[in-house]
């Protein structure tokens, strides 16, 4: 099986690796606009060898995983180069804006929209490794119409490397993940750049830093130039989010300025509860 991976970094180099280690006979094919990241992926093993757009003729999976402005323009280029039996599956953070553009496209049948729920806050071919998506979730936005005996073999790949499978539509998509995904992410960047300016003038701050800082602002590692078009692409549901939190976050201040203690233990009382949630969704990886 001829798999191309375009973009080699965290996501489509762990995809990489799983294939390879689920089946000897999968060839990995990488492309990437950084030749060295594809030179890097090479030397680590993560593709067998380096590859470009005309030779997508000779796919029977293409998995695209670059940031999501950048697939607006790929996934259609490669649509048009692959053969009918080729599944193309794209794993970006927003789905609305690119299923809305893939609508009446030629080859429709052969795009399938996903997005696998996993990562970290590292990038770059020597992030990936094997067995990210164990346990995961992929979500599946408009199934329907991608060609069944593609939908068959990219599940099958899914299924493979132990991913579950939820199916969603593209805009309650991109409404749900602005909560769970994008809004924390700009939660951690702008705890970070807040705590960064203050170290400016306190140098002793990160010395008292623990493990509470560290965990909520990990996610300020991630890639600026992937997570900026997510926020440009799904502006209008993050704004949403920002309004909701805001409020939430100024509601806290002034129970702070009345001396109202009680209500801020209420709030942080209630809200324990996403621990019994958290516990019900998280899955020991298989």
């Amino acid at each position: 099986m001829n798999v191309f991976v375009v973009g080699v970094g965290l996501i489509g180099g762990s995809f990489a690796l799983d294939l390879k280690e689920l089946n000897s006979n999968v060839i990995i094919h990488g492309i990437d606009i950084n030749e060295s990241h594809l030179q890097e992926a090479m030397e680590l093993g993560v593709i067998d060898q380096k590859s470009s757009y005309e030779n997508l003729s000779l796919a029977d999976v293409v998995v695209i995983s670059i940031p999501v402005n950048a697939a607006n323009e790929v996934v259609p280029r490669v649509l048009d180069a692959v053969h009918e039996d080729a599944v193309v599956i794209d794993t970006g953070s927003t789905k609305a804006p690119l299923c809305e553009l893939l609508v009446n496209h030629p080859k429709r049948r052969n795009f399938l929209a996903a997005h696998p729920i996993a990562g970290t806050e590292f990038s770059g071919p020597s992030a990936a490794h094997v067995g990210l998506y164990a346990g995961k979730t992929n979500i599946i936005c408009e199934v329907e119409k991608t060609a069944f005996k593609l939908q068959e073999r990219a599940l099958k790949i899914f299924s493979d490397i132990g991913m579950r499978i939820r199916y969603m539509d593209p805009k309650s998509h991109d409404r749900h993940i602005a909560y769970v995904s994008h809004l924390s992410h700009i939660s951690s960047f702008m705890l970070g750049k807040t705590v960064i300016e203050k170290e400016r003038n306190e140098r002793d701050i990160f010395d008292m830093a623990g493990s509470g800082f560290e965990s909520t602002v990990r996610l300020a590692k991630s890639s600026p130039a992937m997570w900026t078009p997510i926020f440009q692409q799904n502006k209008e549901n993050v704004l949403e989010t920002l309004d909701e939190y805001i409020s939430n976050l100024l509601l806290f201040k002034s129970y702070l300025e009345k001396d109202d203690f009680q209500a801020i233990f209420s709030a942080m009382e209630s809200t324990n509860k996403i621990k019994e949630i958290l516990n019900g969704i998280v899955v020991k990886p298989i």
